[in-house]
């Protein structure tokens, strides 16, 4: 997982689809989901800023 700052927002990046998140569970979630699965949950993906 990475950690970014994105317009003054410090952002954790999934790094299997690159999706950013406020909070770092659910960027841990999302990587552990894409890892296993190799495709993204939609119901983990609804808490990505790239959603809001």
């Amino acid at each position: 997982m990475v950690k970014v700052t994105k317009e003054d927002k410090k952002l954790y990046q999934c790094e299997e689809c690159g999706f950013h998140y406020a909070k770092k569970e659910w960027a841990e979630k999302c990587e552990a989901w894409c890892r296993e699965h190799k495709s993204c949950n939609i119901e983990i993906t609804a808490h990505a800023e790239e959603n809001k």
